[in-house]
């Protein structure tokens, strides 16, 4: 059975999810959800899927990735999942790459996140895990730890970058970032000295 994804404008995509205890994780309504969203996940098609993006306000996401890419540093990563995840910054060199969102069907935008990060978190037995990513799997990290604290990558967006994906794959997916960002006016401004 396939989850509804639900869509910018849901008051849950902007709520902080609660944490969930060891016997919550452990019980067989949580353990059916997760199978839930990995299919719902894998139907979609997509990378990740955090609880508040089907409706559900709770410190769960769950990730897979089957594809590599070499200009994104994007490497295969198994099914995983994450329970009252908490995320650390452990190299901030900035990574700017598309992203897009299930909850924001049809669009996408430059996003910078940090290129390296920590998550410490429960898996699906409620034992303790830490993983480390960097690239890609640290971009998505961030992306479904940020879902489950009510942001979504419109907030962190390159604004003059944000485009329906239709319009991206007609004029800018052979472009790098970079020059995609100058064709469309996006410049980092400095305030004037005052």
């Amino acid at each position: 059975m396939l989850l509804k994804i639900v869509q910018v404008g849901e008051p849950v995509l902007r709520s902080v999810a609660r944490t969930l205890s060891r016997e919550e994780i452990r019980s067989q309504p949580m353990q059916v959800l997760i199978e839930l969203m990995r299919e719902t996940m894998r139907d979609a098609p997509g990378v990740g899927l955090a609880a508040p993006q089907i409706g559900e306000g709770l410190q769960l996401f769950v990730v897979e990735d089957t594809r590599e890419d070499v200009r994104t540093q994007r490497q295969v990563v198994p099914f995983q999942v994450f329970f009252n995840p908490k995320l650390t910054v452990i190299d901030p060199t900035p990574a700017e790459f598309f992203e897009g969102c299930l909850s924001l069907t049809g669009f996408s935008a430059v996003v910078p996140r940090a290129l390296g990060v920590r998550v410490d978190a429960l898996d699906h037995n409620g034992d303790p895990i830490s993983v480390e990513a960097r690239g890609w799997f640290a971009r998505i990290l961030q992306h479904e730890t940020d879902h489950l604290n009510g942001t979504l990558y419109i907030d962190r967006m390159r604004s003059r970058t944000f485009m329906s994906q239709a319009n991206y794959g007609r004029f800018w997916s052979d472009s790098s970032v970079a020059e995609t960002r100058a064709a469309l006016g996006d410049v980092d401004r400095k305030e004037p000295a005052t």
